[in-house]
């Protein structure tokens, strides 16, 4: 059964969803087959993948609502053993309509469980809020990662975060673990960051994931052209921290 990765900050612009664009990308590289769910209403991991957002007749948005299965919205990427589940700025309107919804918190999880059996991985991007949809990714995954920008109010939040973490992982998914913390936006010229990221290290200790994602041009650039970084720079910087953070994912989901 796939392992299921939720990629999840309540703070924005901290890289959440080109951590989860290019984590999904990177294990696929690996030879697993892997399915990356948009559940951000923006649709960013959708559109930096190089679909049309507007051609879209199904998305998240009908399976969250109970009115299509995930397996319907499903489609291949131009990668090789990377699949995606787009969504459209309309899954802000569905997550209202599904607060009236019975079982409102597992809609997700039911969905996952029909497709995991396809899968290696299942990497969920989250929006920037603790929102519904967030806890339906807490409550559908087996693991969170945690992408903290090595900015000045890089904690501000967290604590918020974990705390509903454990409220998730007390009512409704007692097998929910922390996988990691990985520090983005590094930037090793700077003292800020070198600061920030030790601050981040005495906080999280060994859940501070070895690779750290540095501020990188072309990581910038590749969602413009609807790839990963992998696919726009395979030699940058940004593709081989990602490569490197990739690999320490699958070593800590294999134990």
């Amino acid at each position: 059964m796939a392992k299921v990765i939720c990629i999840t900050n309540q703070k924005g612009g901290v890289g959440k969803t080109t951590t989860s664009v290019n984590l999904a990308y990177f294990l696929a590289k690996d030879r697993n087959k892997v399915l990356l769910v948009d559940m951000d209403p923006q649709g960013n991991a959708s559109s930096g993948l190089g679909l049309d957002k507007t051609a879209l007749d199904k998305s998240m948005t009908e399976v969250m609502l109970g009115a299509v299965t995930m397996g319907e919205i499903i489609r291949e990427t131009a990668f090789k053993g990377f699949d995606l589940a787009p969504t459209t700025p309309q899954l802000a309107n569905a997550e209202v309509e599904m607060a009236g919804m019975k079982g409102k918190f597992g809609m997700l999880k039911k969905a996952v469980m029909a497709v995991e059996g396809d899968y290696d991985y299942i990497i969920i991007d989250s929006p920037p809020s603790l929102s519904l949809l967030t806890v339906n990714g807490m409550i559908a995954a087996d693991y969170l990662i945690l992408p903290v920008q090595t900015e000045f109010y890089a904690l501000e939040g967290v604590a918020q975060l974990l705390e509903s973490m454990a409220m998730v992982k007390k009512a409704m998914n007692p097998d929910l673990k922390l996988l990691g913390v990985l520090a983005t936006m590094y930037d090793k010229r700077t003292s800020l960051s070198g600061e920030v990221l030790a601050e981040v290290k005495r906080y999280f200790k060994d859940k501070v994931f070895r690779a750290s994602i540095p501020r990188n041009v072309r990581v910038a650039e590749a969602p413009s052209h609807g790839v990963p970084v992998g696919a726009y720079d395979k030699f940058s910087k940004g593709a081989k921290a990602y490569k490197d953070f990739a690999r320490e994912v699958e070593e800590r989901t294999e134990g």
